[in-house]
């Protein structure tokens, strides 16, 4: 390993999180992003790979790329155009000449990269993570974490095994405003919680009958579908609507339910349920979306506590004045965390007691990027539980337990009945079907396996 390369390595192990002069995700007003960037040499950085970037992955690229403690190395995509698109967008917030992939396992087999960002379809989530944390990176994974509740399992051992940082982008865990509300809930602020509702409301419009087409020349299908047995491409799965077919996608509840649940479970200060319960369907059109577009999760906990999300993918009117957000009740009152940096503190008439102010806007209907100033603070936390070791916000085994309380919700609605869960574990009690739908199968060579 040469002077350089080595020095790099010894800094990311050792180095403090930088200037105070700095602030996480922006520059001072006397710097350019690109000037402020060149204050810390290049070596004093880490090397990020980026895999799926044409619209979530896009805006992450840009976060990165305007960090000062990230280098953006390489853009991995199996379409072309997007490989362009975040190319040119790198290219205004960075000078460092970045490679282009379209399969990421070339990218892993570099040793210049540190860590895989992750935001390609749910699908690919674990797999991807897997095979980043064998290939010795750590691991930004957007939420879900998982596309079934097997995988996540697995990426908690493969964390533990390959001892890397593994990170899931449920972004709400490093807004200031967002701690403060939860820090005061578990200070007894509305008294003991014993409910906690969360919701998401859009309006997304039909996605039609998809048919069978060749595929585009821009796109690598077979590498797009990766773990997932092969299907016919058809006109109407690629770039979004692949979340609402159960071969690739985890439906509205995982897509931005994820966020919700744990939220609430952060809050309330529980883990595995005793009990899941769903109801719903596909109600607004008669197309080829598989995942229900109006869904209510229930969860009961021990100690009578209960959780309850509601999904309305195509009625977007909004519930206590947000498209999305939570409501914790306890015995003394009520908080509400909306979609946004803030909370609100009620009493048990509905008076306001406290409410705090939200500094960056924010609009969570937004696909691609809601939030880019308060999520920098959730990056700047993965660097510094890289270089010094600090408490990760949102480590894979808390986003593994966020994400496999909608997980069973979402089988809970699959087989049409309530689900007993061991509340140690989390696992299914007592049904073969529901069972069934713990893991799933893959394309020939491309199984989740530990080494």
């Amino acid at each position: 390993m040469g002077e350089k390369q080595s020095s790099r390595r010894e800094f990311i192990k050792k180095a403090a999180t930088g200037s105070t002069f700095f602030v996480a995700g922006g520059v001072l007003p006397q710097f350019s992003a690109k000037s402020y960037r060149q204050i810390l040499g290049a070596n004093n950085r880490i090397n990020v790979s980026m895999m799926g970037v044409n619209s979530r992955g896009k805006a992450l690229a840009q976060n990165f790329v305007q960090h000062r403690n990230f280098n953006v190395l390489h853009i991995c995509d199996v379409d072309s155009r997007a490989i362009v698109n975040c190319m040119k967008a790198v290219r205004q917030r960075q000078d460092k000449k970045v490679k282009t992939f379209v399969d990421f396992r070339k990218s892993l087999d570099s040793k210049d990269i540190d860590a895989l960002v992750i935001a390609a379809p749910d699908h690919w989530h674990a797999p991807a993570s897997l095979l980043a944390l064998q290939a010795g990176k750590h691991v930004y994974v957007e939420k879900p974490c998982s596309h079934n509740p097997r995988e996540g399992e697995l990426l908690v051992q493969a964390a533990l095994r390959y001892n890397k940082i593994v990170q899931m982008g449920n972004q709400r865990r490093s807004w200031p405003n967002v701690i403060e509300g939860v820090n005061a809930l578990k200070s007894g602020v509305i008294g003991r919680v014993y409910f906690g509702k969360g919701w998401y409301t859009n309006n997304r419009p039909s996605i039609g009958i998809g048919k069978e087409m060749s595929v585009p020349e821009w796109l690598d299908w077979d590498l797009w579908q990766g773990p997932a047995p092969r299907k016919q491409f058809k006109d109407n799965i690629v770039h979004y609507n692949w979340h609402w077919r159960w071969h690739w996608g985890t439906g509205e509840a995982l897509n931005n339910g994820t966020h919700m649940i744990d939220l609430l479970r952060w809050g309330m200060g529980v883990d595995y349920p005793t009990k899941v319960n769903s109801n719903g369907g596909r109600y607004r059109y008669m197309d080829d979306w598989e995942t229900p577009d109006t869904q209510i999760i229930n969860l009961d906990f021990d100690n009578e506590m209960a959780i309850c999300w509601e999904g309305r993918s195509c009625n977007g009117k909004n519930i206590e004045g947000s498209s999305v957000g939570v409501m914790f009740y306890g015995e003394k009152g009520s908080m509400l965390i909306p979609g946004g940096d803030s909370y609100t503190i009620f009493d048990l008439d509905g008076t306001v007691l406290k409410k705090s102010k939200m500094v960056s806007v924010i609009d969570s209907r937004d696909k691609m990027n809601p939030a880019e100033a308060l999520d920098a603070l959730h990056i700047q936390n993965m660097y510094n539980a890289i270089s010094e070791g600090e408490k990760l916000n949102s480590n894979i085994v808390s986003g593994h337990k966020s994400t496999l309380l909608v997980q069973l919700g979402n089988i809970s609605q699959r087989i049409g009945r309530s689900l007993d869960i061991n509340p140690e574990n989390g696992h299914i009690l007592r049904d073969e079907e529901a069972q069934k739908l713990w893991g799933r199968s893959y394309e020939k060579g491309w199984e989740m396996k530990l080494t």
